[in-house]
């Protein structure tokens, strides 16, 4: 009897594949395993999802699978149900859906068994060696005492961001060695967990905090809005016990890899477990080691960026979304999902209890919280020691500026700074200057493939264009009139770096930004040198702003901030009031008091007055109330259709036919097709057709309806368009 199965492969063809199983093979499959199949003139790995007796293809169009790759399914069923939900709610292909739930080793064909792993140990020489002798070399020492208390695996030397260099020169000098240990499976966490760390005390919210989620049984979705540095790591830390101690593993999801390593040690020192780590700065073989240890449950705690939420887990007992607010939980290309909405509904299928925690909550998050969807449980006093911050504006108009700085922050700065404290300066624009400036002309120097000014970085001497990429060295003379009176216009962190190593010459500046870290262990090094005091100011970008605790930073500085009040975006104001709240939450948050200075010309604004006077907590409750009134999201639900081509009629005529297969009426409405902002880049031009419905059922239903027609048109094939269910960023 012949037997035939459906397979999900990663093509964007929204269709399973029907593959012939050969007589050899037939007892080999099930649904979920993965497969190798001849697709056109290659072997594609896809996921079995169905297997049937008959197939409507010609024995002569039919091809035979070649390959079964595993013994057992991948992912569990709750996962395996989450990947086909996710698929029909984001639009995209069962294949594509799947193969984003699986590390990229399995992807390329990996063995899922686990395999032997590198030990580093001491030797025998090594154990008599005299830590003294390594006075001289930090790195070493470090190394060498972590090795005194236990081997360490070749991923936790990954992960903890030892050096490779010292790790050679301890094996040069006979002091380590390297192993190969078979891999077992260690589950002794699940009967006795040991605590290495003795809790802080909660205050009265973190403990009645900690006991509501305590008693949660079941699926629960909680969202944990505590303001900055009230402490919602120790409420996780607390909950954490209770959950590991019933022998049930944790998923913490954080949305920046520069978070991991300070999340990764705060866990460390509090359990002696094992914790596994899953972000794209790891290789895909350390990548699919964390999975397989979270798999087999040896991992007790997994804790990654937004690709992290597929992993599977044999015991699964909470999952923690921290910074739940963070628009990088959203992703921007291929299948785009959003990792928060994913994490409650995982929640949901394996029934276990999802916390989202944030300073800030996202409207959307904040909306299912008032209306009783989500638990709210509120902490809004800091934790400690630490006091209230203390605000203030510095109206800028008609001041001169030295390099952006006001006289008054200057001065501000210089006091914090005598009394031995840390600042920190925060600009979200990296580079030197945003712009090139021709001081005959006036001519601004503009990337040729998109609608945007070439930002100068004079430490790498080129402009770049921080849209496509395109990048030349800085010019000698005008593109427009050929002089060579040219100059940054504008000011970003390169710049002001510079200026603050002039006007403060004794006390040293670190800048962080996507330009300083991009060297792997470079962000965790400077991190390392702001908390051990080597730095006394920091200058930087968002990468700055999110969840790090800076005990020594007493006074905030935002300097220009004008720009995020005005935006095409409707969720510009959303987006300002967490970015403010964000930054201004690294000032005070030990014992010392801190202070958080705003340079604008807008002091006037009403929304930065009310962000200032009513704090986060209302400004978002009045942003709300406005979406309703506008239709807007959360209040309504919204699909963008983006399509770039290189003629803007393409575009503009394929959006066109799609509104027209789309109901218009007083639930339903369509906006479009409209330029992008930024209409051209990386040399095509870019339209929107945006589309949003009173309910969401609605929305799913009308546009899967015409889906396949979209396919169909024969303008589909003149651009390049996708689709955004919910989208976080227009531009």
């Amino acid at each position: 009897m012949s037997v035939f199965v459906e397979v999900a492969l990663p093509v964007p063809l929204r269709r399973n594949f029907s593959y012939c199983v050969p007589e050899k093979l037939q007892g080999d499959v099930a649904v979920g395993l993965r497969v190798k199949v001849p697709f056109g003139r290659q072997q594609l790995i896809g996921l079995i999802t169905a297997i049937t007796d008959s197939c409507d293809l010609t024995p002569q169009q039919i091809k035979n699978i070649t390959q079964v790759l595993d013994e057992h399914p991948l992912l569990p069923t709750s996962l395996y149900k989450l990947t086909l939900w996710a698929a029909r709610y984001y639009f995209t292909t069962q294949g594509q859906m799947l193969s984003q739930a699986l590390p990229v080793a399995l992807r390329k064909g990996a063995d899922t068994a686990p395999q032997s792993i590198v030990l580093y140990c001491l030797t025998d020489s090594g154990k008599q060696a005299q830590v003294s002798l390594l006075n001289r070399a930090p790195a070493q020492k470090k190394l060498f005492e972590a090795l005194q208390q236990q081997s360490i695996s070749h991923d936790e030397f990954i992960n903890l961001e030892y050096s490779k260099a010292a790790l050679k020169a301890l094996e040069d000098k006979g002091w380590v060695a390297r192993q190969n240990q078979a891999v077992k499976i260690d589950l002794s966490w699940r009967q006795q967990l040991e605590v290495t760390e003795t809790p802080h005390k909660l205050n009265k919210q973190q403990a009645v905090a900690v006991s509501i989620l305590n008693q949660q049984q079941g699926f629960h979705c909680s969202l944990l809005e505590g303001i900055t540095g009230s402490g919602k790591t120790e409420v996780y830390l607390s909950l954490l016990e209770t959950v590991l101690k019933q022998g049930k593993q944790a998923l913490i999801l954080v949305p920046e890899i520069g978070l991991t390593p300070q999340t990764i040690n705060r866990f460390k020192r509090r359990f002696s477990v094992t914790i596994a780590v899953i972000h794209s700065g790891l290789t895909d073989n350390q990548r699919l080691d964390a999975w397989r240890q979270a798999r087999s449950g040896q991992a007790a705690i997994i804790i990654g960026t937004r690709s992290a939420l597929f992993t599977p887990m044999l015991y699964p007992g909470v999952i923690i979304l921290d910074e739940e607010h963070d628009a990088s939980f959203k992703q921007q290309e291929g299948v785009r999902y959003h990792a928060r909405d994913l994490a409650v509904m995982r929640g949901h299928y394996e029934d276990i209890p999802v916390i989202l925690g944030s300073a800030t909550p996202s409207l959307e998050t904040l909306q299912n919280a008032i209306s009783g969807r989500y638990h709210h449980l509120s902490l809004s006093e800091r934790a400690g020691a630490a006091q209230k911050v203390k605000q203030g504006i510095i109206d800028i108009t008609s001041q001169p500026l030295k390099n952006g700085m006001s006289a008054s922050l200057i001065n501000e700065m210089r006091m914090h700074l005598d009394a031995g404290n840390q600042v920190l300066l925060f600009l979200n624009r990296r580079g030197f200057a945003p712009a090139l400036l021709c001081h005959e002309c006036g001519h601004l120097h503009e990337c040729d493939r998109c609608d945007a000014f070439f930002t100068v970085h004079q430490g790498l001497n080129e402009i770049c264009c921080h849209h496509c990429g395109n990048q030349y060295a800085i010019p000698k003379q005008c593109h427009q009139c050929g002089s060579t009176m040219l100059m940054g216009h504008g000011l970003g962190t390169e710049q002001l770096e510079q200026a603050l190593n002039t006007l403060f010459p004794t006390y040293p500046v670190v800048r962080i930004d996507r330009d300083t870290t991009r060297r792997k262990g470079s962000l965790e090094k400077q991190l390392h040198g702001i908390h051990k005091g080597e730095y006394k100011i920091l200058v930087g970008t968002q990468m700055l702003a999110k969840g790090h605790h800076f005990p020594d930073v007493t006074l905030v500085g935002l300097l220009d901030v004008d720009g995020a009040l005005f935006s095409a975006d409707f969720r510009a104001p959303e987006r300002f009031g967490q970015l403010y709240t964000q930054v201004s939450g690294r000032a005070g948050r030990a014992d010392k008091p801190g202070k958080v200075l705003l340079q604008t010309h807008q002091s006037d604004n009403p929304l930065l007055r009310s962000l200032l006077q009513k704090g986060y907590g209302e400004f978002a409750r009045e942003q709300l109330k406005e979406r309703q009134l506008a239709s807007l999201p959360p209040a309504w639900h919204m699909v963008v259709i983006r399509a770039e081509a290189h003629l803007a009629e393409d575009a503009d005529k394929f959006l066109s036919l799609v509104s027209q297969l789309l109901p218009q009426d007083k639930e339903f409405e369509i906006i479009g097709p409209i330029p992008a902002p930024l209409d051209r880049k990386a040399g095509k031009y870019r339209r929107q057709l945006l589309f949003q419905a009173k309910r969401r059922q609605r929305l799913q239903i009308e546009f899967e309806n015409i889906l396949n027609q979209i396919e169909t048109l024969p303008e589909a094939k003149k651009c390049r368009w996708s689709v955004d269910r919910d989208p976080q960023d227009l531009m």
